[in-house]
C-alpha cells in the first residue's frame, strides 16, 4: 500500500437545514510534504471540538479500496478528501481492521482508535439527506487513529500495517455496536479492555456504571 494523498480542510460554511454551520470537512489534497504531529495536521480545521479531534482523533483514514466501491456505488469519482479524510490510502479498506491496530506511514505511526459514525454535517457535504443511512449500511467507516511516532510524510509514501496483538475489538464491530442502545455488560467490558478512543471510553464507562447501579 502507499500513501495517495494528504489532505488538508480550512473552515468553510455549508447550508444544514434551517441554520448554517461551519465545518472544516472540505479537504483538499496537498502537495508538499506534511508534518504530523500529536493532534494531527496544523492548520487542518476542526470546527466541532466536541466530537472531533484531540490525540485519539488526531487523523481520519479512507481507503482507496473503499473509495472506489462507492464509486461504483453512486456512479461518480470520488476525490481523495471527499470524506473529510485527512490521509488516503491505496487499497485499504477499513472493514479489515481492529482498534489498536498499526499504520505505518513513511517515518509515522499511527493506532487505530474508532471508526468515523456518521452524521448531518457529512449528509450535508455529500448532498444527499439520505447519506447517513446509507453510509451505515455500508459499513466501510474509515479508520480514526492516534499519532504513535510523529514525523513527515508525503504522498506516495509506503504503508504498512501491523496488527495489534492484545485484547481487541474489530472496528466492523464496534461500528455496528455504536448503534445498539442497551450493550450487554460483555460488549461494553470487551470494548473497554481495546485501546479505543477517549470519547467512546468516556461514554461506554458510563453505560458500565449504570448497568452496575
Amino acid at each position: 500500500m502507499q500513501l495517495i494523498s494528504i489532505n488538508i480542510g480550512k473552515e468553510r460554511q455549508q447550508q444544514r437545514k434551517d441554520h448554517v454551520e461551519t465545518t472544516g470537512i472540505y479537504k483538499m489534497p496537498v502537495n508538499e510534504p506534511v508534518a504530523i504531529k500529536s493532534l494531527g495536521i496544523e492548520g487542518d480545521a476542526i470546527c466541532d471540538k466536541k466530537n472531533h479531534g484531540g490525540p485519539d482523533q488526531a487523523l481520519y483514514i479512507y481507503g482507496g479500496a473503499d473509495y472506489a466501491w462507492w464509486s461504483q456505488e453512486i456512479g461518480k469519482e470520488l476525490a481523495p478528501g471527499t470524506f473529510g479524510d485527512n490521509l488516503t490510502i491505496s487499497e485499504l479498506e477499513s472493514a479489515q481492521f481492529n482498534v489498536g491496530d498499526y499504520i505505518h506511514v513513511g517515518e509515522v505511526s499511527l493506532q487505530v482508535t474508532s471508526p468515523r459514525i456518521p452524521c448531518g454535517t457529512f449528509a450535508t457535504r455529500m448532498d444527499d439527506p439520505q447519506w447517513v443511512k446509507k453510509f451505515r449500511a455500508a459499513e466501510r467507516p474509515g479508520l480514526y487513529v492516534r499519532v504513535v511516532k510523529e514525523g513527515v510524510i508525503k504522498a506516495g509514501d509506503p504503508v504498512t500495517v501491523e496488527k495489534y496483538t492484545g485484547e481487541t475489538i474489530s472496528i466492523v464491530q464496534m461500528y455496528r455496536e455504536y448503534y445498539v442502545k442497551d450493550k450487554s455488560e460483555e460488549s461494553l467490558r470487551q470494548h473497554l479492555n481495546a485501546p479505543i478512543d477517549i470519547r467512546s471510553r468516556r461514554d461506554l464507562e458510563e453505560e458500565l456504571q449504570k448497568l452496575a447501579t
